[in-house]
């Protein structure tokens, strides 16, 4: 069973898919953004305690 190229999505080169970039341009997506790795950490930090 082959596929075709056409099928199977766009193709980028390696240079256009390497670099990515967050825009936060209002106020309350910053916020979530940094509640979001907080939250990340606090997660980190609770689950290391229970394991003790």
């Amino acid at each position: 069973m082959s596929k075709d190229r056409d099928s199977e999505g766009p193709v980028f080169s390696g240079q256009d898919a390497r670099q990515g970039e967050i825009i936060l341009r209002t106020r309350t997506r910053r916020i979530i953004f940094i509640a979001g790795l907080v939250g990340i950490v606090v997660l980190a930090l609770l689950m290391s305690i229970a394991a003790h």
